[in-house]
């Protein structure tokens, strides 16, 4: 299969990605806690409001809604990730709790 390609802001990305860099876009969610650093260079915080996504600039920030449960956090982004295929986002642990997560869920992501 033939997946045609996209340049954006220094990334390729599948046409399937194209949502990435609007911002919104529903899919599975995971939370990480692994590491000393992010991408960006900050000590990862596993208590802190942030998440890693592939494409989205550093600091941008979303709204992560939980699909099955309607409640929703607001994230910055400082980490690149995750790295599983179908996973759109990765939360801290602060994070997931905060939605209720325990290891992955169905979310919704938006720029706020």
């Amino acid at each position: 299969m033939l997946v045609a390609a996209v340049v954006m802001s220094g990334f390729i990305i599948s046409t399937s990605d194209i949502s990435y860099a609007s911002g919104n876009q529903c899919g599975v969610a995971s939370w990480y806690s692994a590491g000393t650093r992010t991408a960006n260079g900050e000590r990862m915080n596993a208590g802190g409001m942030t998440a890693a996504h592939k494409y989205l600039p550093f600091g941008t920030v979303v709204r992560v809604t939980d699909q099955r449960t309607g409640k929703s956090v607001q994230v910055r982004i400082n980490d690149r990730g995750p790295f599983v295929r179908g996973r759109i986002i990765d939360l801290t642990r602060a994070a997931a709790q905060r939605l209720g997560l325990r290891g992955i869920g169905k979310v919704c992501i938006a720029k706020v």
